[in-house]
């Protein structure tokens, strides 16, 4: 769904522009209250994750393919705000080094495909969770339930944004239709790669999904008449207390892969913004990409003739570029330990 330059006009594409940094800017603030030593790495893992996967274009109709957005399982693993940080790094290097998605639309992309999917997801989420069992098998169900929604949200939203601002006369009634239409279709394998995303990182690690914190309620004991907190299980201490370099040299593997590898398996189809664009004519004033003469744009190497080597080699740097911007970004605005809170956790402050 990454929306090209010219298809929405220079003053509403500025209005997206401030709206998009706004947002990032409270992305930012509420950021630092999600992320620290331990997860900051983490979140940029989660961007280039994003970035492997969104290169892996699925079939959901005859001539018509659709990929991961990402809001909302960057939201349930890492934080809304910091999910939404995750998506805009993301646009940003897609933008810039692979052409992908317009520059002067990078406002709209990241309102669109960041702030809608990622508040409609971990809102639906977070309302899920609460009436639902806390148990892993319904968190992920949560989960499952709120990528499906986020997506045809976005087409919502997009929709919305043409009909101000859109280039071209079309009438809305059928744009809305065709991009909801095809959009619950990539929605629910949004909802599948998600699901499963979110449901193997719970199995392994619980303790590191920030829409899992809590998962299981503190188990109580009837004494004396009255309810008192049992003592903790053993087993879940060492969890919380074991590195993460293991998930995260697990996760980068799989990034990797994807993206150097399996990405050459994607569908060739275009999306279903570029089909709705193309069936209703709404790409009539599409602007050549700023980006156009990028070394890697098109998501291939520039000057390697091989089809297979140069999209893998270009899914790799982008892995690689996105996980190292976005891990510098996370680092920066982690929470930090002040000197005052370790003196309140050593054995004389007890």
């Amino acid at each position: 769904m990454h929306v090209p330059d010219g298809f929405i006009n220079a003053p509403v594409s500025a209005v997206a522009g401030v709206v998009a940094a706004g947002a990032v800017a409270v992305g930012l603030r509420g950021a630092r209250r999600e992320l620290d030593e331990k997860t900051a790495p983490l979140a940029g893992l989660v961007a280039a994750f994003i970035f492997a996967v969104q290169m892996l274009n699925f079939p959901v109709a005859a001539g018509t393919s659709g990929h991961l957005l990402g809001g909302a399982l960057a939201a349930i693993l890492v934080g809304p705000y910091t999910g939404l940080l995750c998506i805009a790094v993301v646009l940003l290097m897609q933008g810039i080094l692979f052409a992908d998605g317009g520059l002067t639309a990078l406002g709209v992309n990241i309102t669109v495909m960041g702030v809608v999917t990622t508040v409609v997801a971990y809102a639906l989420f977070r309302g899920l969770t609460r009436v639902l069992p806390r148990t892993r098998r319904s968190t992920t169900a949560a989960a499952f339930v709120a990528a499906l929604v986020s997506v045809p949200a976005a087409a919502v939203a997009f929709t919305l944004i043409y009909a101000i601002g859109g280039t071209t006369d079309v009438p809305i009634g059928k744009v809305l239709t065709a991009m909801v239409g095809v959009h619950v279709l990539i929605g629910i394998g949004e909802a599948a790669i998600t699901a499963l995303t979110v449901g193997a990182v719970i199995a392994v690690r619980p303790d590191l999904v920030h829409g899992a914190r809590g998962l299981a309620a503190p188990l109580k004991l009837r004494v004396d008449g009255e309810l008192v907190d049992a003592p903790a299980a053993a087993e879940p201490a060492p969890a919380a207390a074991r590195s993460t370099r293991k998930v995260w040299g697990a996760g980068l593997a799989a990034a990797l892969v994807l993206a150097g590898f399996v990405s050459f398996y994607a569908s060739a189809s275009p999306d279903g913004l570029e089909k709705v664009a193309a069936d209703k004519g709404i790409d009539e004033k599409v602007q050549e990409h700023g980006a156009a003469d990028s070394p890697l744009a098109d998501y291939g190497v520039k000057d390697i003739s091989d089809a297979r080597v140069s999209g893998g080699l270009a899914g790799v740097i982008g892995v690689g570029v996105t996980v190292a911007v976005g891990s510098g970004v996370f680092w920066a605005v982690r929470r930090r330990r002040t000197p005052e809170a370790s003196e309140a956790r050593t054995p004389e402050s007890v």
